[in-house]
């Protein structure tokens, strides 16, 4: 009888293929958690749905950093060809950006641990760009890998105001704010003439589309945290997040067709980021038509969010998670 284990078998051999990916799922959950905190001032939301999103975003993070020091230290070497990899690397960025949602939710309740922790993230994030941002200038790549996931360690900088202008990082605060719209300013076209001239997204890689969300949501929350409130700057920002989710939720069919793959987790922070920008705006500016459709925003984002989880978990249990990629 043979008696022989395949490699695959192995927990500890699986783990190699562990997706840095996974990062992105504290991601979405804390951009949800403030999203949520958001909604209990402007629709009265409960507020425990947010704190309790929050809280377990940092149990998720905790959860993804420790399997990938078990990954580290086992096979070094799978984490290095992610992090050579031309996109699977831009996912070394969800870390940083990770870290400061966590610091966004411990700021109403340990506002010292809440600052160490962001300048911690703004370090971090700050080396990944410029890494990126190296690896780029130091050899030319292909159009074929160009792709919406490097607005991640890039343009991530703009998240970094969010929370350190509520901590009183003002002049830093400003400066990743700089740091952030310029570099989306240079990379945005980039990424157009790919996605307009081609060669196409592979199937896998088109819920990235929805990362260009991201940008303009957050950097509306950005200006407005750092500017004092939702004035023509920010309004602007969150016209051109509006213009691009219309965009995208034409996409929507097509988006459901498509095979799970870790790239749907693309979908989860960018819808947050729009439906806490709206709700903020909401805030700012206050009618009587918002309330219902700031509540599709927040239920859209939420839904999103439970059904790309679920689908995550049902592909761990099927043990369809831990697979090299194609």
């Amino acid at each position: 009888m043979n008696v022989a284990v395949s490699a695959d078998a192995i927990p500890g051999e699986r783990l190699r293929h562990l997706p840095l990916a996974l990062f992105a799922a504290p991601m979405g959950l804390g951009g949800l958690g403030l999203a949520w905190r958001e909604a209990a001032h402007v629709l009265g939301a409960p507020a425990l749905v947010g704190e309790a999103l929050l809280l377990l975003a940092g149990l998720v993070w905790l959860a993804v950093a420790g399997l990938h020091a078990v990954r580290l230290a086992r096979h070094p070497e799978a984490l290095a060809a992610d992090l050579a990899h031309p996109i699977r690397a831009a996912f070394a960025g969800a870390v940083t950006i990770g870290l400061m949602l966590l610091a966004g939710g411990l700021l109403p309740y340990a506002r010292g641990v809440a600052a160490a922790v962001w300048l911690v993230a703004v370090a971090g994030h700050v080396l990944i760009a410029a890494w990126t941002v190296r690896g780029l200038l130091r050899a030319p790549r292909e159009a074929a890998s160009l792709a919406p996931p490097m607005l991640i360690p890039l343009v991530g900088n703009i998240l970094a105001p969010v929370i350190g202008a509520k901590l009183g990082f003002d002049a830093l605060s400003w400066m990743m704010f700089g740091l952030g719209a310029l570099l989306w300013a240079m990379l945005q076209p980039i990424l157009l003439a790919r996605l307009v001239t081609g060669p196409a997204l592979p199937p896998r890689l088109r819920p990235t589309l929805v990362i260009l969300l991201a940008p303009p949501s957050v950097g509306a929350l950005a200006l407005a945290g750092l500017g004092g409130g939702f004035g023509p700057g920010p309004l602007a920002l969150l016209g051109l997040a509006a213009f691009l989710a219309l965009v995208l939720a034409s996409f929507a069919a097509e988006f459901a067709k498509l095979p799970f793959a870790m790239s749907w987790w693309g979908w989860t922070f960018p819808t947050a980021a729009f439906a806490a920008a709206a709700l903020a705006a909401g805030r700012a500016h206050p009618a009587a038509w918002q309330a219902p459709l700031l509540w599709l925003l927040l239920l859209a984002a939420s839904a999103i969010l439970a059904l790309v989880a679920a689908a995550t978990l049902r592909a761990a249990a099927q043990g369809h998670l831990l697979q090299p990629e194609g």
